[in-house]
């Protein structure tokens, strides 16, 4: 795949015009954390059927006896249909205006839904992971503590004790994309059997919102991505039966989380595309009607240096993107190293690519009122969550050392 078709380019323009008409005119209020992004998602979903391909989706996998491990995201996918430029272009023009929107769809859908489906039931799933493929409820993945950082199963301390046939769970989670409105959290802890922590089995379960000792706090302030939802979560003997636990209690809790990593890192790259295409169309305007000493700034070479370079990320990152489309339409799915090398180059390039804009910008790039200020406070959470660069490189650089 070397240029979107023309069927993908009628999808990205309708896209266009419904962020135009809702997002847009709601970016301060998303912006200041007044609005909650939940209603605006159903409503692209419902506007593009979105939700209505989730539903049949969902029913056909059932039918099958899908669980979900498959390569492909979805039947367009695997059939070469549009369906990969569909799930690939409402992220890439989403991005463009309002990144957090993104984040709080994917998280939903991406991580909190397709671990459902993948180690789940299939009463499970349909307990739980159709209302949340469809944006009826609102999910959240949570697996980062205020002490792991990016050691997130060493460092882990959330445990659930076998009290009969149930579990009581205790601990706490930070930086949960969705944990204050929540109706739906896949939650990660440990098994304590009286092994040595760092010892101990990776089990999830499923728990719902206003669960008796479940305590979701208000949204944290940020740097970056305000129309995302960031909260804590706090459970205090939270009981959970055998119904709500993922995967039969195998023990693999931590080979779900690695699929989830995968997914993830690799939505970052068409994340990261929507800012670098977006960045790069407001600098090629401002350096086409910017006057200084009497001349555009666009005539400067330094100018030109700065366009160019933001040209080549655009070009190089794309590329990624129209590479995993192809993945996902030959059912392949990328490797944690290849999925790590996306993610790592993209939110690098989208980073450099914002700041540089903000820089040619000058003093106008600092406010506000002009969008690539914006823009650069959230490509910068490109580079730490779903892993930071730091951890792209080690996962990069272990798979090429074992080989």
């Amino acid at each position: 795949m070397i240029e979107w078709s023309d069927e993908d380019l009628m999808i990205r323009d309708a896209v266009r015009g419904w962020i135009d008409a809702e997002v847009r005119p709601n970016l301060d209020a998303l912006e200041s954390g007044d609005l909650p992004p939940y209603d605006l998602l159903r409503s692209l979903f419902k506007t593009f059927g979105m939700d209505e391909m989730a539903r049949a989706s969902f029913r056909a996998r059932q039918e099958r006896g899908e669980s979900g491990e498959s390569g492909g995201d979805g039947d367009g996918e695997r059939s070469g249909g549009g369906g990969a430029a569909m799930s690939m272009l409402p992220i890439i023009e989403l991005c463009k205006v309002a990144p957090g929107l993104v984040s709080a769809m994917g998280v939903g859908l991406g991580l909190a839904a397709g671990t459902i489906m993948k180690r789940g039931t299939p009463e499970q799933r349909e307990r739980w992971a159709l209302d949340l493929l469809t944006m009826d409820k609102v999910g959240a993945w949570a697996i980062t503590e205020p002490g792991s950082g990016s050691d997130a199963f060493g460092g882990m301390q959330a445990t659930a004790r076998k009290v009969g046939d149930e579990y009581v769970l205790n601990g706490s989670k930070t930086f949960i994309t969705n944990g204050p409105y929540a109706d739906t959290i896949v939650f990660y802890c440990k098994l304590d059997d009286g092994r040595e922590p760092r010892d101990r089995d990776i089990l999830t379960f499923v728990l719902d919102r206003g669960m008796e000792g479940l305590e979701q706090s208000r949204p944290l302030r940020k740097m970056g991505l305000h129309s995302s939802p960031t909260g804590e979560l706090f459970l205090s003997d939270v009981r959970a039966g055998a119904d709500r636990l993922l995967d039969s209690g195998s023990g693999s809790g931590k080979d779900s989380a690695k699929q989830n990593f995968v997914t993830e890192r690799a939505g970052v790259t068409a994340m990261a595309l929507g800012v670098i295409e977006e960045c790069l169309k407001l600098s090629v305007e401002y350096a086409k009607t910017r006057e200084l000493w009497g001349q555009r700034i666009g005539d400067f070479q330094l100018i030109q240096l700065k366009l160019a370079k933001m040209e080549v990320a655009r070009l190089n990152v794309q590329n990624l993107v129209f590479r995993h489309i192809e993945m996902q339409r030959a059912g392949r799915t990328p490797t944690l190293a290849e999925a790590s090398a996306m993610k790592l180059y993209s939110a690098q390039a989208a980073n450099e690519v914002a700041q540089e804009a903000v820089q040619l910008f000058g003093g106008n790039g600092y406010m506000s009122e002009y969008r690539v200020e914006q823009l650069a406070r959230d490509a910068k959470s490109f580079q730490i969550y779903a892993g930071t660069d730091e951890i792209q490189i080690t996962h990069i650089a272990r798979d090429l050392l074992s080989s």
